[in-house]
């Protein structure tokens, strides 16, 4: 029997604002599409967080024994400067600034997005499409709006007709907009624009002479709408009706509601039961801009070369301190958020160490099925991440009692214990114990062993001063010595 079949998952559905028990289409089968990065610059700390969000959960969900199909694009053209229909396309004006090819924009930037997730051990999707190795279903998709009514051809360019969509349809019933309210906040059409209303997206723009991203279509060399893109590989990949749509809650208008009014004029039927938006990321209590210096890399986590950090920290803590925060919530990124969360980390990892030495007695002193259901029951509430990582503390407060010997543990349970704990720490949460991995942590742990060895002999001789000394002046540089029944063990903060 799958695990799925015995833990039920409830999760909050944009569309419909409330939480829902989650039933997939296919029994044991899901289909995932998250809308990836466009590529024209190194990737953005809070995409970073959002793609960690639905990592988590293709994790979960694979722990569980669903057979999952994630799929994230990449967009490698048609995105705007400012995400309307007018102005550059993002990459083509990167290359125009530098003098190469849109391409190459491209591919350096695709590299450093599957270099800093990796980083950050993220799984890999199922399958990763690029908007440009897509042309030919979007042009198709164009056309069938178009046979259905729902779209219009000017000077080369083919838009959406939000006002005739919404004559049959709900346009805005994601982002719980009503196009009337749309219509009094936009201002009118300078004259200049070929749309009807300007409510109207552009499925196809022509290119102007010099647009060097353009390709041939029935209307116009030119390319197509960032909105098209995802609609036309999610179906493709996915079919027309699949279970899980999730992006960043700034997609949620107008990029996921063109979405949805794209695959309903074009196909007849909505496209998603289950739309998931992850919150923004802020810095030190305000938004992260460039333009203000509120602003962070993720590589500049990891070498700690950032005014707003005091120190580098590793990828785990960094995910970690992400992931204490439950993904419809704003997240704010502080050098003290770090700081604590990287104290919480080792602390997890102390206890997995001491777990794997821990002695069993003929009972347990903990319901350890009851706390492992707990695990289960906080990641079955719409993934909720802070209050699993508090389950697994709980574990870590009962891990260090059984040392000092004021718990017990059978046998039976310790090996469960041990099984929950690695199952949630690593393969859910996707965590990475970098007291093992970190180079030349061995030679550090040899050095603290000839120190502890040196301090028992100056508690011997009763050279206490001595003993202090060394215990004190490794706590200065963040290795902590823990004295107990069996020895001295220590960990590093």
């Amino acid at each position: 029997m799958q695990l799925y079949q015995s833990q039920g998952i409830r999760i909050y559905n944009s569309l419909t604002g409330q939480k829902e028990t989650f039933e997939p289409i296919n029994k044991g089968h899901i289909g995932m599409y998250v809308c990836g990065p466009t590529v024209y610059s190194n990737v953005h700390l809070g995409n970073v967080r959002t793609f960690m969000s639905f990592d988590v959960i293709f994790r979960y969900l694979k722990h569980l024994g669903y057979k999952v199909r994630y799929v994230r694009n990449i967009t490698d053209a048609g995105h705007l400067e400012n995400d309307a229909d007018v102005g550059e396309d993002r990459i083509a004006k990167k290359a125009r600034l530098e003098e190469i090819e849109p391409m190459e924009v491209v591919q350096r930037y695709t590299v450093d997005f599957h270099n800093i997730l990796n980083a950050f051990n993220f799984l890999p999707p199922s399958i990763e499409p690029t908007a440009t190795g897509h042309i030919i279903e979007q042009i198709e998709l164009i056309k069938n709006i178009i046979d259905n009514g729902f779209a219009y051809e000017v000077n080369g360019s083919v838009y959406f007709d939000v006002h005739k969509f919404n004559e049959t349809n709900d346009y805005g019933k994601l982002s719980k907009r009503k196009l009337e309210d749309l219509i009094h906040n936009t201002r009118e059409l300078d004259g200049q624009s070929d749309k009807k209303n300007p409510q109207d997206f552009a499925l196809w723009k022509r290119a102007e002479p010099q647009h060097i991203m353009r390709w041939p279509s029935p209307w116009s060399d030119g390319f197509p709408g960032w909105h098209l893109e995802c609609t036309a590989m999610s179906t493709k990949y996915l079919g027309e009706h699949f279970d899980i749509h999730g992006g960043g809650m700034d997609l949620k208008f107008p990029h996921h509601e063109c979405e949805i009014a794209q695959n309903e004029a074009a196909k007849g039927q909505t496209p998603v039961n289950y739309w998931m938006h992850a919150n923004m990321l802020i810095m030190n209590g305000k938004k992260m801009a460039k333009s203000t210096g509120n602003y962070i890399l993720p590589g500049e986590i990891f070498t700690g070369e950032n005014p707003h950090i005091t120190k580098a920290f590793s990828p785990s803590v960094a995910r970690f301190f992400m992931l204490q925060a439950h993904y419809r919530s704003i997240l704010d990124f502080t050098n003290d958020g770090l700081l604590a969360a990287e104290k919480g980390f080792n602390r997890l990892m102390d206890a997995l160490g001491v777990l794997e030495s821990l002695k069993a007695s003929n009972t347990s002193s903990l319901d350890i099925n009851a706390w492992q259901q707990k695990c289960y029951d906080a990641m079955n509430d719409d993934f909720n991440s802070p209050i699993l990582i508090a389950h697994l503390f709980e574990a870590v407060k009962y891990i260090n009692q059984i040392k000092e010997g004021t718990e017990t543990i059978s046998s039976e349970d310790l090996e469960l214990l041990k099984q929950t704990m690695n199952t949630f720490i690593f393969d859910v949460l996707g965590l990475v114990n970098v007291t093992e991995t970190a180079t030349g942590s061995d030679k550090l742990s040899g050095a603290v062993e000839v120190l502890i060895k040196l301090r028992q002999e100056a508690r011997a001789n009763k050279d206490f001063a001595l003993s202090d000394k060394i215990r004190d002046e490794l706590a200065e540089v963040g290795i902590q010595l823990k004295d107990g029944k069996d020895g001295t063990t220590f960990s590093v903060n």
